[in-house]
């Protein structure tokens, strides 16, 4: 009996410490100027239209984006789109079952870089300052507005 309630414990204080670990990081990476967007690889899409969504924390760094998930342990971005490999396929606002996916997002919009194929969910005021940066590219480079071949 005394054996069981030790290891209770020690899996509540274990708990409690990455519980805490993930809000310290949360709050640490909205301090250094991050926006809350959620991403989702194209490949979860082909599965189930609200499947696949992560929450996570972008921010910018120079011509990148890195997208931090907020579940993750590792204390890297998980995702990091350079915006000179950025092309915006399409805009299109969250459908029925998405909004419970992602239910502060006004916009999704579906990118490529890389040839790999992801969908980026934000609010309008943080879409505002993803394009800003987008268009901010230095003079010669590109602004992520190419059109797909």
């Amino acid at each position: 009996m005394e054996t069981a309630a030790l290891v209770v414990g020690a899996l509540l204080l274990l708990g409690c410490l990455l519980l805490g670990y993930l809000a310290f990081r949360r709050v640490r990476l909205m301090r250094g100027g991050g926006v809350d967007v959620c991403l989702r690889r194209r490949s979860a899409v082909l599965r189930d239209n609200a499947a696949g969504w992560h929450f996570g924390v972008g921010r910018y760094r120079g011509d990148e984006l890195a997208w931090h998930r907020l579940t993750s342990l590792w204390p890297g971005p998980t995702v990091v789109v350079d915006r000179t490999d950025l092309e915006i396929l399409g805009r299109r606002p969250p459908t029925g079952p998405e909004t419970y996916a992602i239910p502060h997002a006004g916009v999704v919009l579906r990118c490529r870089a890389r040839g790999r194929d992801v969908e980026l969910a934000m609010a309008p005021g943080v879409l505002t300052g993803f394009l800003a940066w987008l268009e901010a590219a230095p003079p010669g480079r590109s602004t992520g507005y190419r059109q797909a071949s």
